[in-house]
């Protein structure tokens, strides 16, 4: 292993990871990044899952908190080669009749609720993806509260009246992992709302691997080292060691050198549900009904709002189905005339179930022949995500479950901090939580440098 002394070390070069060290390096430390797989990016990677020349991602792939990210533009990731691609449609929405719920073409009652924490968004975002603590606009992000504390299901209910609306708050809503009657539910569909009508559902040319390649570029300038191929077994013997792993991964690392109130603290986290996901290799794109869905670079399968709440709460009925179509859009992911398509449903965590037939008829209900496109297809279940990235505790892609006690004290009271002095989680595990934008690392390393200025 890479010598630690007198160097800060970050497990895992994950975005969180990767910014963490950025953050570390910009402030003149020397930074090295241990990542145990042999390519970089957790989440945020690409590679030819189905046919040679066809770009999957392997996990994330639409990315409207990436493009809202306060750190990911501070680190000005397009001078390192980043480049954004904003369908035409972010985000649509099939019925059953045929016709479509289209994100940015909705009614007085979705401006309504929508309009004025857009038009305060300048105001909201800091505390959007900052850990609890009192805000910078009070009254802005009270009014915003009162209505993210809610269910989505209450909200929707509530505040539209319209199927369609409903409908499609729901899908958004449904990105949360937990039931739509869940108290805060409504705050992630509120915020990837705000963040669609502010900066779109944008998506990396060339996959999701170039916002990891981008931030590696960053930390490289200023810097920073990453070592790959490198499975930290032990704590690192550094002076600040951020790591950006999951309780249970802390735990297998350095569980001998914690408290014994804290690691149970750790053992006692709880984790959230797995994705069943597939990638498909396309002969022509998907032949959807609905032809606004051709315009869309997400959408949602599932129906109604009560069809959607019942799969996230129960797991019955037909799957919430989230599907992707980046080749319409960018060239780079398919050969000439042919095509992708990314998708996945929530399924409980651990679970075995093989649901490839049942995402399949749901892209049939809505693309009538879809099956007859498909050229390969690439099928990942729970396991074969926790095998991936050992982050990915039963599936869970999102760090943990965002139930109510853990979605602003994650992953314990302590948050960033650990009782080893100098040691630091800085993943999705932390505030403010599971997804593409690299603010849980940004506020770690912030931490570190606050309470270890002279550590290295």
């Amino acid at each position: 292993m890479v010598s630690a002394k007198k160097r800060a070390i970050v497990i895992g070069s994950g975005p969180n990871g990767l910014s963490a060290a950025i953050v570390l390096a910009r402030a003149g430390h020397p930074v090295t990044v241990l990542e145990a797989s042999d390519t970089i990016g957790g989440g945020a990677r690409s590679a030819e899952l189905t046919l040679p020349g066809f770009v999957h991602d392997m996990c994330s792939a639409i990315h409207p908190m990436a493009a809202c990210s306060p750190c990911f533009r501070e680190f000005d990731l397009e001078s390192h080669g980043l480049r954004w691609v904003h369908p035409g449609v972010p985000l649509a929405h099939p019925l059953d009749d045929g016709t479509a719920a289209v994100f940015g073409e909705t009614g007085a009652e979705w401006d309504h609720l929508f309009g004025p924490f857009v038009k305060n968004w300048k105001k909201l975002r800091d505390g959007f993806f900052a850990p609890l603590s009192i805000p910078k606009h009070p009254f802005a992000m009270a009014k915003f509260g009162l209505q993210a504390i809610r269910s989505a299901h209450g909200l929707a209910n509530s505040k539209l009246r319209g199927v369609r609306e409903r409908a499609l708050f729901a899908g958004i809503a449904a990105h949360s992992t937990v039931p739509l009657e869940a108290p805060l539910s409504a705050a992630v569909g509120l915020v990837m709302g705000i963040c669609g009508h502010t900066v779109g559902w944008p998506f990396p040319r060339g996959g999701s691997q170039r916002i990891s390649d981008a931030l590696v570029s960053c930390l490289r300038a200023h810097g920073g080292e990453i070592v790959t191929g490198t499975k930290v077994t032990s704590l690192p013997d550094a002076p600040i060691v951020m790591a950006d792993l999951v309780p249970k991964q802390m735990l297998a690392i350095a569980g001998s050198r914690l408290p014994a109130g804290f690691r149970a603290s750790l053992e006692k986290y709880r984790y959230g549900p797995g994705a069943f996901k597939m990638d498909w290799a396309l002969d022509a794109p998907i032949p959807w009904r609905a032809k606004e869905c051709a315009l869309a670079g997400t959408v949602h399968l599932g129906g109604t709002l009560e069809e959607i709440a019942e799969w996230e709460r129960s797991y019955s009925g037909r799957p919430f189905v989230l599907v992707a179509q980046h080749s319409l859009f960018d060239e780079t992911r398919a050969p000439q005339g042919k095509h992708t398509a990314w998708a996945y449903c929530h399924v409980p965590n651990g679970s075995d179930r093989d649901m490839t037939s049942a995402i399949e008829d749901q892209m049939e209900r809505f693309a009538p022949g879809f099956r007859s496109r498909i050229l390969a297809r690439s099928v990942r279940g729970p396991a074969d995500f926790e095998a991936y990235n050992p982050n990915m505790i039963g599936g869970d892609f999102v760090g943990g479950s965002m139930t109510i006690d853990q979605f602003f004290l994650r992953p314990t009271r302590m948050l960033y901090r650990t009782p080893v002095k100098g040691l630091y989680f800085c993943g999705s595990s932390t505030p403010p939580g599971g997804a593409v934008h690299g603010m849980c690392g940004y506020h770690a390393a912030r931490r570190a440098l606050a309470e270890r200025p002279d550590a290295i």
